[in-house]
């Protein structure tokens, strides 16, 4: 059964309601008398318990010119850190998984994707409370994973890279840049760079668990407000800070010199979340963001509905 399916069947024989004193029993370190949640009933299980979709922590990395699984159209988070090599994390292997717990030059990374809401976000986990370990909890807020450290167990909106629940609620993490592009521009911009290994898990790594999710009508477990503007709750946006623009507008244009920033769009990435393989899934492009020295900007790259639910007074950038 794909793991889209599987979710579903499980999400309908488990109770949804949101109850902090059955999750205490799953999570015994967790305060939940902290959090920034105005109601818990925005919580919910997405089917798999603790852990039942395992994180990674210190992947081993090969050479990018001797991997020869990944498809030139394959999507890949890309991270180029000052004093080593630029690093690919296959979105085959974090469909999976979805955080990669990694250090990059002595830095302490998190490199996470959402599939429900399209996110890949990379952040440091360096705390005022210590350095943090994340894995992912089972549930979900506006579609979104929620995300756990190991240390004190307080729950992280991905989205966000907030601490929502536990003695760690407010906390932000830092966002990195890094960016979703195809394997084949990873290799021409980085002949020298490293790519994350297959994982030694049972998994079909290069096939898509959730096959025509970003061409549904509904988000997965989502009961909020769709986007304004008529725009389709899982078209795509790119999102830089509080500010999203149409995926479709950057396409057309092919870039937008805007609020500060370069968007830059050029085809050749596969979406992961449409046809079985993701090697065969439609064009949907590579994005760059930029400020006006050329360093590359964290941003986004998620479906508009998640965007309206955790930026609802975000400004939407429609070019009128």
């Amino acid at each position: 059964m794909r793991l889209f399916a599987a979710l579903i069947a499980c999400s309908l024989a488990l109770p949804l309601a949101a109850d902090p004193a059955a999750w205490s029993r799953e999570f015994p370190k967790t305060d939940f008398s902290q959090s920034s949640i105005a109601e818990w009933s925005e919580i919910r299980s997405g089917g798999p318990p603790r852990d039942g979709i395992p994180a990674l922590s210190s992947p081993d990395f090969v050479p990018a010119s001797q991997d020869a699984k990944l498809d030139e159209r394959e999507p890949v988070i890309t991270l180029d850190m000052d004093g080593a090599p630029a690093r690919a994390y296959p979105i085959r292997y974090l469909l999976w998984h979805e955080i990669v717990n990694d250090s990059v030059s002595g830095i302490p990374v998190a490199v996470t994707y959402c599939p429900l809401c399209n996110s890949a976000l990379s952040f440091d986990r360096r705390t005022a409370a210590g350095v943090l370990e994340f894995g992912v909890t089972g549930k979900l807020r506006h579609s979104d994973m929620v995300m756990y450290d190991r240390q004190t167990e307080s729950w992280w909106q991905q989205a966000r890279g907030e601490a929502i629940v536990g003695s760690l609620t407010g906390t932000e993490l830092t966002l990195l840049p890094s960016w979703m592009e195809s394997w084949s521009a990873f290799r021409q911009a980085h002949p020298d760079g490293l790519v994350m290994a297959e994982p030694s898990f049972r998994r079909a790594y290069g096939q898509n668990p959730y096959r025509g999710y970003d061409t549904s009508r509904q988000p997965f477990l989502y009961t909020g407000e769709n986007p304004p503007h008529g725009i389709d709750p899982l078209a795509r946006v790119v999102r830089v800070g509080e500010r999203a623009w149409p995926l479709t507008r950057l396409r057309e244009s092919g870039q937008l010199d805007e609020a500060g920033l370069s968007l830059t769009w050029q085809s050749g990435q596969a979406s992961p979340l449409d046809t079985r393989e993701i090697a065969k899934g439609r064009d949907v492009g590579n994005i760059r963001v930029q400020d006006g020295q050329g360093h590359d900007v964290p941003h986004d790259l998620l479906f508009a509905f998640a965007f309206h639910a955790f930026w609802p007074d975000g400004t939407w950038m429609l070019g009128q």
